[in-house]
């Protein structure tokens, strides 16, 4: 028997970093949505008692390293299993690019298994084992448009964000997540209006969110890499409602009512990066 899960991407529509907290992490307050750039995971069981990852991706780890191995391995203990499991991940999310891509794979494993193990678990039971491997899981678990708080366990669901074209574009680096929140000073962040996109979400106004999206980390990436600064000048220069760094980077993503406006982005920017995409955002 096998099972398969997708593991769509996500980008932050917003993204403030509050305060430092007393266990090292950022208070954060994010509004988050899926696209429909995604993994695909398949599950097979094993007769022998081991956990064997596959990928065609070449950056991927395949050992505990992996959250996906990390999904398995906790299952299997916190329930007691024997039955051994093969994952095949087909990857599509650039690695390392503020899309969620291992945090995503992780929900779609503790999905996937849960299924594949007749666990029945339920979304919020899956949400909270993941939160115990990253501050991610927990939201994509779920999907959809959500506001996030706290570390990333918190998740609140919206209604979905308005619909609209999204090109993502991912320069040729890796950016360190702790570095960038490492070199976050709170006296000259930019706070983004998190409360005013929410508003602007629940009422499927798509200009007001166009206008309110925004990232406290971009100017600490920006400074670090000049690059996403001039990929956002692109995305507007050939037609964007909007152009916003995601997570902590180094993807920039442009939002687009039409679908003109977005074949325009993405041909324009193929040529100055290689890992160039248009997808619609996932209801």
């Amino acid at each position: 028997m096998e099972i398969i899960e997708k593991a769509p991407a996500k980008i932050n529509l917003g993204l403030d970093a509050l305060y430092k907290r007393n266990d090292g992490y950022h208070e954060l307050e994010m509004i988050m949505a899926s696209v429909d750039l995604a993994d695909r995971l398949t599950f097979e069981l094993l007769p022998k008692n081991e956990i064997v990852i596959e990928t065609d991706s070449s950056f991927l780890p395949v050992d505990r390293r992996n959250h996906v191995y990390q999904a398995a391995e906790l299952l299997k203990s916190t329930f007691n299993l024997t039955q051994g499991v093969k994952i095949y991940i087909e990857k599509r999310i650039p690695v390392a690019a503020g899309l969620a891509g291992g945090s995503s794979d992780c929900a779609a494993a503790l999905r996937g298994l849960n299924r594949l193990w007749n666990l029945g678990l339920s979304l919020e039971e899956l949400a909270e084992l993941g939160s115990k491997i990253g501050s991610d899981v927990p939201y994509c678990v779920h999907g959809g448009t959500a506001f996030v708080s706290g570390r990333g366990e918190k998740v609140e669901f919206l209604p979905s964000m308005p619909q609209c074209w999204v090109v993502l574009v991912k320069p040729k680096m890796s950016v360190s997540t702790s570095t960038i929140f490492g070199s976050l000073s709170f006296n000259s962040v930019e706070h983004p209006d998190i409360c005013g996109l929410k508003q602007a979400i629940e009422t499927d106004d798509y200009q007001l969110m166009a206008e309110k999206i925004g990232n406290a980390l971009e100017g600490v990436t920006i400074k670090r890499h000049p690059v996403i600064q001039q990929i956002k000048d692109r995305m507007m220069k050939y037609g964007a409602d909007a152009a916003l760094m995601s997570g902590s980077g180094p993807t920039v993503f442009a939002l687009c009512e039409k679908k003109t406006r977005a074949q325009r982005i993405y041909n324009g920017l193929k040529g100055f990066c290689d890992e160039v995409y248009i997808v619609r955002t996932l209801k």
